[in-house]
């Protein structure tokens, strides 16, 4: 039985909890913990847990029943967190982003291969069908090497989505929608062509005034004979997201979706697609087996099979660190307005939260604080998974 304390008691530490009931047996939640006095306690009667409540992390590390921690707070102390649990022999799993800087993140491995104990970042849309099923198919060569990546990061939020006491501040949140929710794309970015060479991009803020981060990003991202665009966006209605692989041989996405075109003798193309290439890749598709676990689920049960099998699990902290190293370069080179060469030196302004703080554009300044917000949360485009593609 692996025992879990779960640090920070908002939204989405109710997403992990529905988690670990699903795979009730193998875990049991020992330990809670929330800032804010009385929350814990809260969510501790809300699922019915008999456990021991805390207001401090520091309160739970001399425990030494607690096996795994897993950081639900907000960004900008998932270092500290994660350092001290580890330091005090504890397995961790942190939720996205990893860290408010490569810094943290260098210091969170260090802290990791010190301890020799297991870290993951969260990263659950790589335990989703219409993902996983992506990587596999690009993996497979049967479209070719990729020419374009187009990723759509698209969320929409409100205007008061800002007034939550932590978002909305580089200090706090860390970032806007290119660290906290485009995060998730291109996590898989990263995770299906790796990094890029030298990326281009825009910030702006076009809709939310109380807050100093952006609420939209254009980038370009240069790899090796092929281009990727992301788009980062809370402004977007309807969260048309999606990922779409242009290769040699044929169009590829998630949501699903398979297009080959043949050229007439001029170049141009013909009405009628390469149905031996586009049937090639369906059936491939088809052949994958399903996931025993989707979404948080699914990494919180590998995370647990890591554990209980002794290696490493399929999203390490240099996955994490990856994904902060993209962002980071998204907004360096968004705040100089000049293309940014990866990867980022040690030495580089933007590799410290201080560096980052003195260099980027607030907006506007945050308007309201707000400690709880009523709602639930919500986690963008199901990529076709109800139409059971």
């Amino acid at each position: 039985m692996i025992r879990v304390a779960i640090v920070g008691t908002g939204g989405i530490a109710h997403t992990h909890m529905e988690a670990y009931r699903a795979l009730k047996g193998r875990c049991e939640v020992v330990a809670l913990v929330d800032i804010v006095p009385g929350k814990a306690r809260k969510f501790m009667e809300e699922f019915g847990l008999a456990c021991d409540a805390y207001e401090r992390h520091g309160d739970i590390l001399p425990r030494s029943d607690i096996d795994l921690v897993d950081v639900c707070t907000p960004p900008y102390v998932h270092a500290a967190i994660t350092i001290d649990a580890l330091k005090s022999g504890k397995n961790v799993v942190c939720e996205k982003p990893m860290a408010a800087s490569l810094e943290e993140c260098d210091a969170m491995l260090k802290a990791r291969d010190e301890s020799g104990k297991l870290l993951s970042i969260i990263a659950q849309n790589r335990f989703r069908r219409p993902i996983r099923d992506l990587k596999a198919l690009l993996d497979s060569g049967l479209a070719g090497p990729v020419r374009h990546a187009e990723i759509d990061s698209f969320w929409w939020r409100g205007h008061s989505y800002y007034d939550l006491w932590w978002r909305g501040t580089w200090e706090k949140e860390g970032g806007g929608c290119t660290l906290n929710h485009a995060v998730h794309h291109i996590d898989m970015l990263g995770w299906m062509m790796g990094l890029p060479k030298r990326i281009t991009s825009v910030l702006a803020n076009t809709g939310h005034d109380n807050a100093e981060v952006e609420d939209l990003s254009v980038s370009v991202m240069e790899y090796p004979g092929a281009l990727a665009t992301v788009t980062a966006s809370v402004v977007h209605h309807g969260e048309d997201q999606k990922l779409v692989f242009q290769c040699e041989k044929a169009r590829v996405s998630a949501p699903f979706g398979v297009y080959a075109s043949r050229p007439m003798p001029n170049g141009f193309p013909l009405k009628e697609t390469d149905r031996e290439v586009e049937q090639a890749i369906s059936d491939f598709v088809a052949s994958l087996p399903p996931l025993p676990y989707e979404h948080h689920t699914g990494q919180l049960d590998d995370v647990l099979s890591a554990l209980e099998e002794g290696r490493a699990p399929a999203i390490t902290g240099e996955d994490g660190r990856r994904t902060i190293e993209l962002i980071t370069a998204i907004y360096k080179a968004g705040s100089t307005h000049a293309p940014v060469d990866l990867p980022l030196k040690a030495g580089d302004p933007f590799y410290t939260v201080k560096g980052i703080h003195a260099s980027v554009p607030h907006f506007y300044e945050k308007t309201a604080s707000v400690m709880e917000q009523a709602g639930t949360l919500t986690f963008g485009s199901d990529l076709g998974e109800k139409e059971g593609k």
